[in-house]
């Protein structure tokens, strides 16, 4: 066993007391180069959150790294090309996080149409007495398009048909459901919805995939979920679309310099906010920390992990 692990970035409290337990835990972004310097030959194992930065630099190192142990489903922060380049395994917590994703985008869904955040602004102002507040947009019988049609796309799906809404998706390769359309363009399906959920992976050829061209297909009418990534998004685009109703409004979990959120999306009865919690219940926060301890066991005992992440093609 490996007597240094290092922390990339913050973990749940749970876990770092657990793996310290272990280890000599070393915080990467609290400690000096010094500090880093002294424990990086022994050090076999990094421990990462989905949003850690894990890149060629910080790899180099540690010089005897074996596993990148990532606590989330995301590792676009990873520089998962090197790490196997130098023979680094890496891997990730898929699955759990799934259900708990797409309840959260779906009560977006439902907030954003029905205005709900607003409707209690609206009572703690005491605008109520002056009158009724204004009509929202129905659910049941909407056109879902879903942006990424993997475990949580699929989710959201399962969801929407307790709605009655006709399901409709847009990813890399056709679907083989028959009541799921579709579509190789991304433009047209937001063209064809209602509602439009962002859930893809994040990566290179993501980025800005949800550009001014798709909101302005989505329409004035047209509500947008993300709890994919920020950068997934062009939020330039999404700021200037929502401030000039070119789209009816929005349902974020997730943006592009997190903690930052741009001030022109504050404070809108159209748009509701939340501060990336998709993942953050404490059932399947305790069953990612399992599966992260779960998975450095397997590695030290030379067995199969169990999550790993294998490089795209």
């Amino acid at each position: 066993m490996s007597s240094s692990l290092v922390l990339a970035d913050k973990v749940p409290p749970a876990l770092a007391e657990k793996l310290a337990n272990d280890y000599q835990l070393c915080f990467y972004t609290q400690s000096s180069p010094e500090e880093i310097q002294a424990i990086s030959e022994q050090t076999e194992i990094i421990v990462a959150s989905g949003e850690s930065t894990v890149n060629a630099e910080m790899i180099s190192r540690f010089p005897n790294l074996k596993l990148i142990a990532v606590f989330g489903v995301g590792y676009d922060g990873i520089d998962v090309a090197t790490a196997i380049s130098k023979n680094i395994q890496v891997t990730n917590t898929p699955d759990i996080l799934t259900d708990d994703v797409a309840d959260l985008g779906f009560a977006l869904l439902l907030n954003a149409s029905r205005r709900i955040n607003a409707a209690q602004r609206f009572i703690e102002q005491g605008h109520w007495a002056s009158g009724s507040f204004p009509l929202a947009s129905k659910v049941t019988g909407k056109r879902l398009g879903i942006v990424g049609y993997g475990r949580i796309g699929q989710a959201i799906a399962k969801r929407a048909r307790g709605f009655s809404m006709s399901v409709a998706c847009f990813s890399r390769h056709p679907v083989s459901e028959q009541d799921v359309k579709w579509y190789g363009d991304l433009t047209e399906l937001a063209h064809q919805s209602d509602i439009l959920v962002v859930c893809v992976s994040a990566n290179p050829e993501t980025r800005g995939l949800i550009n001014k061209q798709v909101l302005t297909a989505l329409g004035p009418q047209g509500i947008l979920i993300n709890i994919s990534r920020g950068s997934v998004v062009d939020e330039v685009a999404l700021v200037d679309a929502i401030t000039h109703g070119d789209i009816g409004g929005a349902g974020l979990d997730v943006f592009a310099a997190e903690p930052s959120v741009p001030e022109a999306l504050l404070n809108r009865p159209e748009v509701v906010l939340t501060p990336h919690i998709a993942s953050g219940t404490h059932e399947t926060r305790a069953d990612m920390a399992k599966l992260v301890t779960d998975n450095i066991t397997a590695f030290l005992n030379g067995q199969p992990l169990l999550t790993p992440v294998t490089p795209k093609a």
